[in-house]
């Protein structure tokens, strides 16, 4: 089966029941929302603005858009790239390039212009489905992108060289194509990084997907009446492949555009959630907002909420301490995954070990694991090595790099790249990365990225980029600089001259000292990250209890 199967019978056996919501908390900030789309409704506490679309005409708008693009000339096996912020149209526009046989390229909205430049030419995308937030980025690049035929622009303020995602979409059918896809056939391309900080072009198959599906299913035991409220970007495989459980049974969704506090409340309780995904920041945010009274728990029905879930990176159990005493009744799971491993958790703890917390978990469903040595010989119980990972979601390659394919997929297990050990139960723990790529607020950075931009000041000498330990983002980007002899230099200066970066690539923390490296010249940052890793989490969970 195909998850593009999944979708048509949801559409014959539930067509009038709400597959989607966007729901867009009024904010004062409101300068990228386009309020004439959304019918103003009154949801028991603050007016929100609301869209929705029902299992049937979520199933319309993916077939109208496949044969949009087939009327376009796209085919089988050509890519298709999605460049949007979330909104209810994002899984339709992904739903319906599946439809056409061809693969489905997400781009994290967060890419430099350079970025997208290099993403889209990497998957040789012959499509480009854009909204207004990226057009400045596109339009400076779009001469760079040779491979695009086709512009579409979806929203307002189109672009003179785009066309109209709406002023065409209604003039396709809502048939769906008769396209022959197959299990093994390419589907999707999701996007990470190597060692070098450059992005990999992850492929995946029809089955892959599927499977994503059905694991997430079986974790959390998703059920038709079970209501997911979805807040972490569409284009990262963790936020969708969630979804995918909500896919598998009809259930109802919610994309919840905003992180305050009050706002994920509200909405669990205006929409009666039962399954809520959150990054550590946000939980955080939820309980400090809880704890300092600016959110009375007293005021809100919030008794359908089953489960809090969390991923993308590692979750202090002091965190899940203060929860449990807030949400007595909520069960808890983490997960740990890879784009490469296809998101919904090819390890994850299970909401029945919640005495565990601070673990991974075991292999997730239909799963396997080890942790090996460098040799590639399984380590002793207790002892640290590489954690690699089997099972029907592993990645087919990195696209158009065989080298890298080759390094990280041997016999069929995926080489994570992540130092783990196992306990006397089995459960799995990480240790420690052998990438150097910072984890902070669920988002990778690549610190070559951060270096290679600073090493451009003139006063710097030398520059290493680690993550440091933060209750409340995992970690935070570090930047150790070593100045030029007979120079001066401030926090503020290197700042200041950080501001040509993208926000969230900006280094939160800036320390002088000097750069360690080995006799061959490589920066040691092993010996940076336990120098200023001393206030760790472990640490301030000692401090906080």
């Amino acid at each position: 089966m195909l998850l593009i199967d999944l979708l048509e019978r949801n559409a014959g056996k539930y067509p009038g029941d709400v597959a989607l919501i966007e729901l867009n908390p009024i904010q004062d900030d409101a300068e990228s929302l386009e309020w004439q789309e959304y019918e103003l409704v009154e949801t028991g506490h603050d007016p929100h603005y609301r869209k929705e679309l029902t299992w049937k005409e979520f199933d319309d708008l993916a077939n109208r858009f496949a044969n949009l693009l087939m009327g376009k000339g796209v085919k089988k096996g050509d890519k298709v790239a999605i460049l949007l912020m979330n909104c209810v149209d994002w899984l339709p526009v992904y739903f319906g390039a599946l439809k056409t046989g061809a693969v489905a390229v997400p781009l994290n909205f967060r890419y430099t212009a350079d970025e997208i430049s290099y993403c889209v030419n990497l998957a040789d995308a012959s499509v480009l489905i854009f909204g207004r937030e990226f057009t400045e980025r596109v339009s400076s690049v779009r001469g760079e992108l040779g491979g695009v035929r086709d512009f579409i622009f979806l929203g307002m303020e189109r672009p003179d060289y785009a066309d109209s995602f709406e002023g065409m979409i209604n003039g396709y059918p809502a048939t769906k194509p008769e396209v022959a896809i197959a299990d093994d056939d390419d589907a999707a391309i999701y996007y990470s990084s190597g060692t070098t900080g450059m992005p990999k072009a992850i492929l995946h198959t029809q089955a892959s997907l599927f499977s994503a599906a059905v694991t997430e299913q079986a974790h959390h035991s998703q059920q038709k009446d079970d209501v997911f409220i979805l807040i972490p970007p569409l284009y990262h495989t963790g936020a969708k492949m969630h979804w995918f459980g909500s896919l598998m049974t009809g259930g109802r969704s919610v994309i919840l555009k905003g992180t305050d506090p009050r706002w994920v409340i509200e909405t669990a309780a205006n929409e009666s959630a039962t399954i809520v995904w959150l990054l550590v920041p946000w939980a955080q945010d939820i309980l400090d907002a809880i704890e300092d009274g600016r959110i009375d728990l007293g005021k809100y029905e919030l008794s359908a909420w089953r489960l809090m879930h969390i991923g993308a990176q590692p979750v202090p159990p002091s965190l899940i301490r203060r929860w449990k005493k807030h949400f007595p009744h909520h069960d808890y799971d983490t997960n740990y995954g890879l784009s490469e491993s296809i998101g919904p958790g090819s390890v994850h703890l299970g909401i029945e070990n919640i005495h565990k917390v601070g673990a991974i978990g075991k292999a997730g469903h239909e799963w396997s694991t080890r942790i090996v040595g460098e040799d590639g010989v399984d380590v002793e119980r207790g002892k640290v090595g590489e954690l690699i990972v089997k099972g029907p979601g592993v990645m087919k390659e990195y696209y158009h790099d065989p080298e890298a394919t080759a390094a990280s997929l041997k016999d069929g297990w995926l080489y994570t790249g992540d130092m783990a050990m196992e306990d006397e139960d089995g459960f799995i723990f990480l240790v420690d990365r052998k990438k150097d790529v910072i984890i902070t607020g669920g988002e990778n950075i690549y610190p070559v990225q951060i270096e290679d931009f600073l090493r451009g000041y003139e006063k710097i000498k030398d520059v290493a980029v680690i993550g440091v330990a933060d209750h409340r983002l995992g970690e935070i980007a570090t930047a150790i600089i070593s100045l030029k002899d007979g120079v001066e230099a401030t926090e503020d200066d290197i700042r200041a001259f950080a501001e040509g970066l993208p926000r969230y690539k900006r280094p939160r923390r800036i320390i002088f000292d000097d750069i360690p490296r080995n006799p061959t010249g490589k920066i040691e940052k092993p010996k940076l990250r336990k120098k200023y890793n001393a206030d760790s989490i472990v640490a301030r969970e000692t401090e906080q209890e």
